[in-house]
């Protein structure tokens, strides 16, 4: 009887650690040559199990795979693709359950958000009642950290390490011109619904008077006159004003400060300019000079400055994925648990994917100060291990050398796949 396969997709937003944890995927798996046949890789995520455009990794040499480790963004491609409820399109999961039968896939590892726990967790109910089982893993991944369950998730180390040096940066280049010119920066940072990533950019004010000054969360509604009142008082003492400001920020009624209209693929409200929004409001309220930067993809790509514990986690869960799969383990998730202690200590746990699919979990209202605008001592002793130590990538005439993947497509068997 052939070996079973395992079919491992990345999903979502990407992040500079995601492929850290493909590294741990196959590297675990190729240990396991006895259990585990090949290693499959969906082009796109999940899309590439449904058009069964399969990456064969096993044409990866080791040294190609050991790269992935330092290498950002998904290295087999991601989607943004929400499989429907059974009940709406049952034919989307019939057709993963056909490719998955018709290249003997027993186990199936899906690296993603919430959305994606979702679909694992009802692909694993499905394949047994099809009488196909496959044992379906979570890998937890989401620079957001709003994950329930695991104590922060991979990707999100790293995020906040690089908004946390970016706005220390930019403070200092302010601070140095604010006397003649530019008097206050806003920068913009990923958080629709949670602001775990504007909180960690408080780590760099280590001391009155730092950037950031003011921090505005998806967990605090707006105020226009408390925050003007804030960013005048600020300008007034420091000579200058720096804002961190999640993409999700709103008003009382829940209004989105950026809505820009319409929807993305998972339905979520599309959102677009916080900072020139703020920065605006600012010049027509106060009459400062300003300068704004959104971080976008530049902060949930930048492996050049990712946190070790960050790459050491990523790689962990990998690891633990295929680790829970051969120990028969279904439809769970490992997850990062910090040990209790003054010193930072975390090992792998685990959590059923009906506990994770699905749900955001929003900072603590005691991580965020009284007034609403900076971050409390909690959640500086929250944050902190979670963006030490470097672990810088090789270089290469000056660029950071990145794994280049031949990404080599198994022979189709089935007939082309055409969305209902």
């Amino acid at each position: 009887m052939a070996k079973a396969n395992l079919f491992y997709a990345q999903s979502g937003g990407v992040t500079a650690v995601i492929n850290a944890s493909a590294c741990g995927v196959i590297e675990t798996a190729r240990q396991h040559k006895a259990e585990i046949g090949k290693v499959y890789a969906g082009r796109n995520g999940i899309i590439g199990a449904l058009t069964e455009e399969l990456i064969d990794t096993s044409k990866e040499t080791a040294a190609t795979v050991a790269a992935l480790r330092h290498t950002p963004a998904g290295a087999f491609g991601s989607c943004r693709y929400k499989l429907k409820s059974l009940e709406d399109n049952r034919a989307e999961y019939q057709r993963l359950m056909d490719v998955f039968r018709a290249h003997n896939i027993r186990y199936f590892l899906y690296n993603g958000g919430g959305d994606s726990q979702d679909t694992a967790n009802k692909v694993s109910m499905l394949s047994q009642k099809e009488g196909f089982p496959i044992t379906c893993i979570g890998i937890p991944k989401t620079v957001d950290n709003d994950l329930p369950v695991t104590d922060n998730c991979p990707g999100f180390g790293s995020v906040a390490k690089y908004v946390a040096v970016s706005i220390r940066e930019a403070g200092l280049d302010v601070a140095s011109m604010c006397e003649s010119s530019t008097k206050v920066f806003v920068m913009e940072v990923m958080g629709r619904h949670a602001g775990w990533i504007a909180g960690a950019a408080g780590l760099a004010a280590e001391k009155e008077g730092d950037a950031p000054h003011i921090i505005i969360f998806p967990e605090i509604a707006f105020n226009k006159a408390a925050f003007m009142r804030k960013v005048k008082a600020c300008v007034k003492r420091h000579g200058y004003c720096a804002v961190v400001v999640s993409e999700g920020a709103h008003y009382k009624d829940g209004k989105f400060l950026a809505d820009a209209g319409g929807t993305d693929a998972f339905g979520h409200t599309q959102l677009g300019g916080v900072a020139p929004f703020l920065a605006n409001l600012i010049k027509q309220e106060l009459g400062y000079k300003y300068h704004w930067a959104v971080a976008d993809y530049l902060q949930r790509s930048a492996r050049h400055i990712a946190s070790a514990t960050d790459v050491e986690q990523a790689y962990a869960m990998g690891k633990a994925a295929v680790d829970f799969a051969l120990a028969g383990k279904n439809a769970v998730m490992p997850t990062i648990v910090r040990k209790p202690g003054k010193s930072y200590r975390w090992t792998v746990g685990e959590a059923s994917l009906a506990e994770v699919a699905n749900v955001e979990k929003p900072m603590p209202r005691d991580y965020i100060t009284r007034d609403g605008f900076g971050i409390t001592q909690k959640a500086r002793d929250y944050f902190s291990p979670l963006i030490r130590g470097e672990d810088y990538p090789p270089f290469k005439n000056g660029l950071p050398d990145y794994a280049r993947l031949k990404n080599v497509l198994v022979t189709k068997k089935l007939p082309i796949w055409k969305a209902p």
